[in-house]
């Protein structure tokens, strides 16, 4: 896969001011596949809408509600953005909101790559792909995800049932282990999450377990490592306020993080809500609570990478160990050679 000089053609966050009434919200720059919002002066959930299960499908990532059909919510996709309804948790009057945009393969196609059929959205380029399915509870049961390379993170819920955890595969937890999106708690070991197999470049293994492979319709979120544009790794904190920094090899639009050995909130950061650096505003996408605006300085993102600067156990507790996905907002160095980051 090629390096990406221009991220924000593929990952965007857009804040927005809820009117109350039916608003298209544009400066995405793409038609989005995947988009992700919350609010943030509200206690309102997190929904996930995407291009493959429709525009009004929601699913929120702090719970383990099944897919609901929110007439009111995000109801179309456009050219440079999307459009909110009325619901609350899209567009309140003058309540702030948070959407991170992913750019996908547009329509999704059949793909027979795995023992089951999936429905698969893929843009090979940024290493994005959205897939449904329909579960069979066997072991071993595999999935196509159309990247053309491993995923190095796969996020899937049970559309269906409202019992189900988010489930995470993480390449730096390792096959045996998954991680839950909706919850504080540290990853575990279950071969029911991915059958203690490492996703290869054409399907994701599945296990028994009812999180990624009931007899229900699922959806998962699969992503790779590409140059310049995502990072999908790990660290350790140092409980330092000069923290410890994390190599991305290019300057951060967005990160999202999790302890996973000790029962802690995720968190996400991004390059706009708390302006240029360093970053002090968070949302947990395990809570619906407000964005923590407390003015700490958590964060500094930097040209290559990001350092905390805060002794937070959510993300710097010395010596506990933390996944992140991280997205670009520019390359370190173009693959021209320029730096990404020249003024």
């Amino acid at each position: 896969m090629a390096q990406i000089n221009k991220p924000s053609d593929y990952f965007n966050t857009k804040l927005y001011t809820g009117t109350g009434a039916t608003q298209s919200i544009t400066g995405v720059n793409f038609t989005p596949d995947l988009t992700w919002i919350k609010g943030r002066s509200g206690a309102t959930e997190h929904v996930l809408t995407d291009s493959v299960r429709g525009v009004t499908k929601e699913l929120s990532s702090n719970d383990t509600g099944a897919e609901e059909t929110v007439a009111q919510g995000l109801t179309a996709f456009g050219t440079d953005g999307f459009t909110v309804g009325t619901d609350g948790s899209y567009n309140t009057s003058s309540a702030t909101y948070a959407s991170w945009n992913w750019l996908g393969g547009g329509s999704a196609s059949s793909n027979s790559d795995g023992s089951i059929t999936s429905s698969v959205s893929a843009n090979t380029t940024a290493g994005f792909s959205i897939v449904s399915y329909t579960g069979n509870l066997t072991a071993g049961a595999t999935i196509g995800h159309g990247l053309g390379v491993a995923p190095s993170m796969v996020i899937v819920k049970n559309r269906a049932v409202a019992a189900w955890d988010w489930t995470c595969y993480h390449s730096s937890l390792g096959n045996t282990r998954r991680i839950f999106l909706n919850s504080t708690s540290a990853g575990d070991t279950s071969i029911g999450g991915w059958n203690n197999t490492t996703p290869s470049s054409s399907v994701v293994t599945l296990g028994a377990g009812n999180e990624t492979n009931n007899n229900n319709t699922m959806i998962a979120y699969c992503f790779a490592e590409i140059k310049g544009y995502s990072k999908f790794g790990s660290y350790t904190g140092n409980g330092n306020a000069d923290g410890t920094f994390i190599y991305t090899g290019f300057k951060p639009a967005f990160i999202m993080f999790k302890d996973t050995g000790y029962a802690s909130n995720w968190s996400m950061f991004d390059n706009r809500r708390a302006g240029y650096n360093s970053k002090s505003d968070i949302l947990a996408p395990n809570t619906n609570s407000t964005e923590d605006t407390s003015n700490t300085t958590f964060a500094d993102f930097l040209s290559n990478g990001f350092k905390w600067r805060f002794t937070n156990a959510d993300f710097n507790a010395s010596g506990n160990n933390y996944i992140y996905m991280a997205f670009a907002s520019s390359p370190f160095v173009t693959s021209t050679g320029i730096p990404g980051t020249a003024r």
